[in-house]
């Protein structure tokens, strides 16, 4: 099988990685301590699930601006996205 259209790189890999290991910490931390559904900023219910939904998705809408409006590299767009998602698990 050919990969070599994806243009899988290091920075890909880590991109991947990372949502992966987020994903195996949320379902450790949810097995071990149990978090009933808060109501935030947004006045729903939400989980820590919920939340990393939320911030892994408005993340990616803030690298797409970041990509519209400045261009590459988009190093600087991760520490956006990193207040956003901290932001994010504090007030939703």
């Amino acid at each position: 099988m050919d990969l070599s259209w994806m243009g899988w790189t290091l920075p890909t890999a880590i991109f991947f990685i990372s949502i992966a290991l987020a994903l195996v910490v949320m379902i450790i931390w949810a097995i071990k301590a149990p978090h009933a559904p808060r109501v935030g900023i947004l006045r729903i219910e939400t989980t820590p699930g919920d939340r990393l939904f939320i911030s892994l998705l408005g993340s990616a809408f803030i690298c797409l601006a970041w990509l519209a409006f400045f261009g590459s590299p988009i190093w600087e767009a991760l520490i956006v996205c990193l207040l956003y998602a901290a932001s994010v698990f504090k007030w939703v």
